[in-house]
């Protein structure tokens, strides 16, 4: 344990499995206090209470659909009547995947994952950071999971690509605009990691995307942070 975020308050969407799941439990081990948020109720209690466990902090969680501004806007509230301050920390790693060839995608489905995975992370950094910027925080740290789909694209996932190209310019935009309020944007582009979300892609896909990784295995959650 280093210590390096000692002090501060981290929100965390998609807390309850994956990478957002394994983000808490690195946040909280360097010091943080921890916030879960997902949608999924029962998911983030258990990860706040496995953080709490090995941890001992305020930890706590907050139930959230981060394509809903209403509920963007009182899981803030949540946090604000609990801890008297926004967090000056917000990872966003809520996202889904409804993976189709595109000439068989439809509507819906490259809506909801625009919705969830772009909208979701706009809605979570316009909203937090006002936050920050009306109560006089000139320091803070938005970090934002995108993808290395984003970059180079995939069969079957092109509203994911879609979804997390836009989340990776979304972050140079508002990096650009917050740099003037001390608050800091940057993105993450994973590539393929092993978690809940992951499961649903179809093997063959799989085996593909193993063939362009030199290591020859799929990442985990729990080294993406480290």
């Amino acid at each position: 344990m280093s210590g390096i975020v000692s002090g501060k308050l981290a929100f965390v969407t998609g807390a309850a499995s994956g990478i957002g799941r394994a983000t808490c439990q690195v946040l909280a081990r360097e010091g943080a206090t921890v916030i879960g948020g997902d949608k999924n109720k029962k998911g983030i209690q258990q990860t706040i209470d496995e953080v709490s466990k090995l941890f001992r902090n305020n930890h706590s969680s907050v139930e959230i659909s981060v394509n809903e501004s209403k509920s963007v806007q009182n899981a803030l509230q949540q946090i604000i009547q609990q801890y008297k301050q926004p967090p000056s920390i917000v990872v966003n790693c809520a996202g889904i995947t409804r993976d189709n060839f595109l000439l068989k995608l439809s509507e819906s489905d490259f809506d909801e994952v625009i919705d969830v995975n772009l909208k979701g992370t706009f809605l979570v950094i316009q909203t937090f950071a006002k936050a920050l910027v009306e109560n006089g925080i000139n320091s803070g740290s938005f970090i934002n999971m995108a993808s290395i789909i984003g970059k180079i694209g995939n069969m079957g996932q092109t509203n994911y690509a879609a979804s997390k190209a836009g989340v990776e310019l979304l972050t140079k935009s508002a990096a650009k605009e917050f740099g003037k309020f001390g608050i800091r944007c940057n993105s993450i582009l994973p590539g393929f990691i092993r978690t809940p979300m992951t499961e649903t892609i179809p093997d063959k896909v799989k085996i593909k995307l193993l063939s362009t990784i030199p290591l020859n295995r799929y990442g985990q959650p729990e080294g993406l942070n480290k």
